[in-house]
């Protein structure tokens, strides 16, 4: 027979259906489309405390009577939230139809069904959470009855609500009861639910939040369902039959429950690892911006895994091959250095010069307030999985500086590939104490400049590339053809001097380094440039503009307390104009425009005679330059003593000497020439 509710009449058979003979998928064809686009807006987060307070409050009254008896007095105050349910619109009307549903499965279905009918416009949280304020409101009028009252009205009332049947069987509620709090769980699981997808994270990065699209409806369904069919077993709580027409549902919520907070669980697991994500990238990316983060918290948030409770278990000292803590790096300037194991040869052995150098005693030690000491290489590497294979070829890797021992930590990776743009390529970033990266490509400066670029900063390259424009634009003004050697990257050697035997000599050694069989193999290009070669006349010329060039630059910036200090580019100048001087001669090596040694005439030559005795060494993929200024620098500390260097300099303007006055008529007298001679092992008078 048709079921009467509150004047709704279900006429159709087909919707009798008992869910427990079908399944979730079949449920959620006839769910679904009852639902439309979310219309309404609904307050769910306050609907939910008022209708929990009052299912909660309900039980709370169970329990209490059921340990003491009816000797109890009800809070009155607690009445208040149930006047706001009138006023939620059809919420009576649901509470009514419920109320009013048959006893069975297929009856609860039906009600279900047309309660969803009714709610199409609503979101799945909001259907849920109406509904539960409908069972609220008939559970909570309930109990407002107990304990039995003493005036004529509440002992009518609690006649009709049969509450002494009740208070005679008050612990069968205990199932009624456990059966509610399990429902009011599912509720809260789908307002959660609700929360994370329009938090707007994206599918990709949460999938799970994907597999649960298709959970929600089943699980309102079942919500809802089973609050019609608690709500219908109000009137007969004291029947000692209805808990086992509720066990079905008991057991249904437990399964839902379960693996709907197992999908929570990955949800959140998910939504952990993103914010986790996003938290670390905003302290690797505050390097861009004018926040400072230490350079260890930065490393933490590359390296260390939230799971990884100490970092030394994976970051050891090359050498000694003990386990090190980031705090190792405190206050120390990083070059961190990221790679594959594969091809790396060649940048492994110029951080391995690099690193001999930043430990070497030898001056200078300090630069622009930049300590070498203060330096520190860390290499990271990344491979795809960290096989037997891999971890044999990092084995095999010595080197001297630290390394992060098999780096499987993916955020990090993935926060080295986003952040840092790393593509696979070797790459060696610049990072400061601060945790700021002061070069994201410092592999470039080393690569060219070798040690000559410490601190290796980006300003380091352009500081050193143009500290020699003067050289080379004076060079191809008087002598054009010189720009065709430059253009070809090669290695050239322009050399001079008033020796003649000396550039015959240098010549000679030159030609024969160039036809070296070791020089071939390495593709290693030499190119050789005798200043005057192509025109004698060009010589005095060239002096005479270099020497007007220093006089046009200020010797000095002045500092506090009056000390001057000279840049790089004047001090190249001197030095040049130093070597002029030489009786030998002078030589500059230069890759490109790259000038990499400027050198005096007799440590050059035996530099370039010598080339048997160091050759060994480009075969350990050290560059051609590096290995010439290594042997340069032995052959220059031979000449002991040191040679003292005598400069004149004519047309020397006044305003950069000291004034000397007339010991006559005590005017300043006119500078004309100068000449600097050294008295290092000479008699001097007092």
């Amino acid at each position: 027979m048709p079921k009467q509710i509150c004047g709704n009449t279900v006429q159709q058979e087909k919707v009798w259906l008992n869910p427990f003979e079908v399944s979730d998928d079949q449920i959620l064809e006839k769910v679904y489309i009852t639902h439309f686009h979310c219309v309404e807006k609904y307050d769910v987060g306050s609907l939910y405390n008022v209708a929990s307070n009052v299912v909660n409050h309900s039980i709370e009254i169970a329990d209490l009577i059921k340990e003491n008896g009816q000797k109890i007095d009800q809070p009155r105050e607690e009445t208040g939230p149930l006047i706001s349910f009138t006023r939620i619109p059809a919420l009576k009307r649901i509470a009514c139809q419920m109320i009013y549903t048959t006893r069975g499965e297929q009856y609860a279905h039906a009600t279900t069904m047309l309660i969803l009918e009714q709610l199409r416009d609503y979101s799945w949280d909001a259907k849920a959470v109406i509904v539960l304020a409908a069972f609220a409101h008939e559970y909570g009028k309930f109990w407002q009855l107990a304990p039995i009252p003493r005036d004529k009205l509440g002992k009518s009332l609690a006649e009709l609500n049969r509450l002494h049947s009740i208070m005679e069987n008050i612990e069968q509620l205990d199932d009624f009861n456990s059966l509610v709090k399990k429902v009011m769980q599912v509720v809260q699981c789908i307002i959660d639910w609700k929360k994370l997808i329009t938090a707007e994270y994206n599918i990709k990065d949460v999938p799970s939040l994907s597999d649960t699209l298709h959970e929600i409806p089943v699980l309102a369904y079942w919500a809802i369902s089973t609050l019609v069919t608690c709500t219908s077993h109000i009137d007969f709580l004291g029947d000692r039959d209805y808990r086992y027409e509720l066990s079905k549902f008991d057991y249904r919520i437990d399964y839902i429950l379960k693996n709907f907070k197992d999908q929570q669980e990955k949800c959140k697991t998910q939504i952990g690892r993103i914010e986790d994500y996003s938290r670390r990238k905003d302290i690797i990316s505050a390097i861009q911006t004018e926040k400072e983060i230490e350079i260890v918290k930065f490393l933490e948030a590359l390296i260390i895994s939230s799971d990884t409770q100490d970092s030394r278990s994976i970051v050891y000292n090359g050498v000694t091959g003990a386990q090190v803590e980031l705090v190792e790096f405190k206050n120390k300037h990083v070059l961190l250095f990221i790679s594959g194991l594969d091809h790396i040869e060649h940048e492994i052995q110029l951080l391995k010069s690099i690193d001999e150098k930043l430990k070497e005693e030898q001056e200078p030690k300090e630069l622009e307030g930049y300590r070498k000491e203060n330096f520190k290489i860390l290499w990271i590497p990344i491979v795809s999985v960290w096989d037997e294979e891999q971890k044999k070829k990092l084995e095999n890797v010595k080197v001297g500086w630290y390394v992060v021992k098999e780096f499987s930590f993916q955020t990090g990776i993935d926060l080295i590939k986003e952040v840092f743009n790393y593509k696979g390529n070797p790459m060696i970033m610049l990072i400061s104490p601060e945790g700021k990266v002061e070069n994201p490509d410092a592999k470039q400066i080393i690569s060219t400049w070798g040690i000559d670029g410490f601190p290796f900063r980006t300003s380091d390259h352009t500081r050193l590339t143009q500290q020699w424009n003067w050289f080379w634009t004076e060079i191809i003004t008087l002598s054009p053809p010189i720009r065709e050697l430059i253009k070809r990257d090669s290695y050239i050697f322009i050399y001079g001097g008033t020796n003649t035997k000396w550039i015959q000599e240098f010549t000679t050694a030159v030609e024969k380094l160039k036809n070296n069989e070791i020089l071939n193999l390495e593709e290693t290009t030499i190119e050789s440039y005798p200043l005057g070669r192509d025109n004698p006349k060009i010589v005095p010329r060239f002096w005479i503009t270099i020497d007007n060039l220093l006089a046009s630059r200020k010797l000095g910036r002045k500092r506090g307390g009056g000390e001057e200090v000279q840049d790089s580019t004047t001090e190249e100048i001197q030095k040049l104009l130093s070597l002029k001087q030489d009786p030998q001669g002078w030589a500059v090596l230069s890759r490109g425009s790259h000038v990499k040694v400027l050198g005096q005439g007799e440590a050059m030559l035996q530099t370039v005679r010598d080339f048997d005795s160091w050759k060994e060494k480009l075969q350990q993929e050290i560059s051609f330059d590096v290995a010439f200024k290594e042997h340069y620098k032995k052959c220059e500390a031979k000449s002991v003593p040191p040679k003292c260097e005598d400069r004149e300099f004519a047309n020397y303007p006044a305003d950069i000497l000291a004034h000397i006055p007339c010991h006559k008529c005590d005017h300043d007298m006119k500078v004309t020439s100068v000449k600097y001679k050294c008295c290092h092992g000479r008699q001097t008078n007092a």
